[in-house]
């Protein structure tokens, strides 16, 4: 895996958002006797407790110029070393935590540090399998929450839906808990069991669900023939073997001479640029498939590459509310040429770029938003997402009689689209 990973979500991103903060509390005070050792007199006075001075050692490892910046953390540090009650420390997690408390002072949702264990999780999950429920997530809420089951997955089998909020895991209450410690929790060994209880909004009751995790082996892209000489391709993440997954199925696909192509991001949380440049220069020829917009007003264009494999043929694309950052990307860039028309609802709107950068000696990494990216024809779309060309929701009666409205208005779209060629 490279050192430095440039995703788009992540997230939802996605495939994951990881945020950490301090522990926030009140500073509780009260009167010592006088002869404590450090302590102030009884009544007050003019005695006062002084923090101790950072040592010559952590002296010399601050940078030049940063020491009288630096000199509160180093106090603080001895203090707690010094006369925090439950002694010995743990060096390491006092060093993650303040990390986590760098990131957090940001104040972006998509920027975050990530301990040893939840990088590896990260990037496994977009290197195509990990062990799990099988289930992108929103971390940036009170509670983790369902972005989307992977189809297929143990929680997609066992109902859960997008929307669904974690609100307790095997009868522990996780209100208040960070929801990436959350999503740690959902993560598990495969053939073990967890019960997961959910807040769902059309439903008056929490709702439980026991899940056996499994390896989840995540195939990023996957079609099929449909009738009327349709071609179906479903592309659920945007990982490192999504490209060579996609090429295969179109491959496939336009083999056997399709009409037209129903391109599928719903519920895909995203995942690399790189790998969204790639995938949407499949479906476009030629031109810019992003900008990368930087805070100092700088800016990077990416191009659509060559070579493209269904770069003609007639396209339409499906979205929906979990359709984030990578995908989003792509589903823009059709959008804005004209090469397709998009069928569902309003996607997430995650509209910046992350770096994840791996820390030294296997201590995790950190992922740090870098950038804004446009459209094509320079739109935004953070926090509003992508509006369909055609708004076709799917009812929890649809759901239930396994209906999907939104294929079945897409194909409708993409029959006449072809139809109007075919006359012309």
């Amino acid at each position: 895996m490279n050192k430095y990973l440039r995703s788009g979500l992540i997230g939802a991103f996605s495939v994951i958002v990881l945020l950490g903060t301090f522990s926030g509390g009140f500073l509780a005070g009260r009167f010592l006797p006088s002869d404590l050792k450090g302590a102030s007199p009884l009544f007050g006075g003019t005695d006062e407790i002084l923090p101790p001075p950072p040592s010559s050692e952590q002296q010399a490892t601050t940078p030049d110029g940063l020491q009288s910046l630096f000199q509160p953390f180093w106090e603080a540090w001895n203090i707690v070393h010094d006369d925090f009650v439950d002694q010995p420390l743990d060096d390491l997690t006092l060093m993650q935590g303040a990390l986590r408390g760098m990131i957090d002072a940001l104040g972006d949702d998509h920027s975050s540090y990530m301990d040893p264990e939840a990088y590896k999780n990260a990037n496994d999950s977009l290197s195509g399998s990990y062990e799990g429920i099988g289930a992108f997530v929103d971390t940036t809420g009170d509670f983790l929450t369902i972005i989307s089951p992977i189809p297929g997955s143990p929680a997609d089998k066992a109902g859960v839906r997008p929307g669904d909020k974690i609100i307790a895991i095997d009868g522990e209450d996780m209100a208040g808990i960070d929801p990436e410690l959350v999503r740690q929790r959902v993560l598990g060994p495969a053939g073990t069991t967890v019960i997961l209880t959910m807040d769902r909004e059309d439903e008056p009751d929490p709702l439980d669900f026991s899940i056996t995790r499994e390896k989840i082996d995540v195939e990023s892209a996957s079609g099929e023939m449909l009738e009327n000489d349709i071609g179906y391709v479903q592309i659920t993440t945007f990982g490192d073997k999504t490209t060579r997954e996609l090429r295969d199925i179109l491959s496939e696909l336009l083999a056997q001479n399709p009409k037209g192509l129903v391109i599928d991001l719903r519920y895909n949380g995203g995942g690399f640029l790189q790998t969204s440049v790639e995938v949407a220069s499949e479906f476009i020829g030629e031109g810019v498939i992003l900008y990368e917009q930087y805070g100092d007003g700088e800016r990077t264009t990416y191009e659509a590459l060559k070579n493209g494999l269904a770069t003609e043929i007639p396209i339409v694309v499906l979205i929906n509310e979990g359709t984030a950052s990578a995908s989003e990307i792509v589903a823009g860039a059709i959008q804005d040429y004209g090469r397709g028309k998009l069928v569902g609802v309003t996607s997430f709107g995650k509209g910046s770029v992350q770096n994840w950068v791996a820390l030294s000696n296997d201590q995790g990494g950190v992922r740090v938003t870098i950038a804004k990216w446009l459209t094509p024809n320079e739109r935004t779309i953070h926090k509003d997402g992508l509006v369909p060309d055609f708004e076709i929701e799917i009812t929890n009666e649809d759901l239930q009689n396994d209906l999907d409205p939104q294929l079945d208005k897409a194909i409708e779209v993409l029959l006449e689209e072809i139809n109007n060629n075919v006359s012309q």
